[in-house]
């Protein structure tokens, strides 16, 4: 290289290259953390009406992880058979989001006593369906109803 000879220039695409990569991969990492922050409270939800389906009741007793003012009688008044959420036989979750200042995440659920859940054209079926709204408990995610 002498005096007289400019600089090698500088290819441009590489930079540009890096930073779309980036950016790229900046937005799925915030893609996938939305897509999946309340995914452990999701699947406790799940598995509690997964076995309030199957006709388990001790196993979604074990899972609401209830207190001691919350006997097995209480839980088959609101979720059993004849409780006044039950039967279970199908269910949709239709919302999961974090109340603020709160230290549980709200599921809202839809529980209807036929099998499949049914859909809103069928009328006399879709009036047995309820939404019920329970909150799931982040740090052991036992079950609750919300507070009023």
């Amino acid at each position: 290289m002498t005096l007289f000879e400019p600089p090698a220039e500088k290819s441009t695409k590489s930079r540009a290259m890096a930073f779309t990569i980036g950016a790229l991969a900046l937005f799925v990492v915030v893609l996938l953390y939305f897509a999946f922050r309340y995914y452990p409270e999701r699947r406790a939800a799940e598995h509690f009406f997964d076995a309030l389906v199957a006709g388990d009741t001790d196993t979604a007793y074990r899972l609401w992880k209830p207190g001691p003012s919350y006997a097995m009688k209480d839980f088959m008044a609101d979720w059993g058979p004849q409780g006044y959420y039950g039967p279970v036989k199908s269910y949709k979750i239709l919302k999961v989001n974090a109340p603020p200042k709160a230290n549980a995440i709200s599921v809202r659920v839809a529980t209807s006593p036929f099998s499949p859940l049914p859909d809103a054209g069928d009328e006399e079926k879709s009036r047995k369906t309820r939404v019920v709204s329970v909150w799931v408990l982040t740090k052991d995610k036992s079950l609750s109803f919300p507070p009023e």
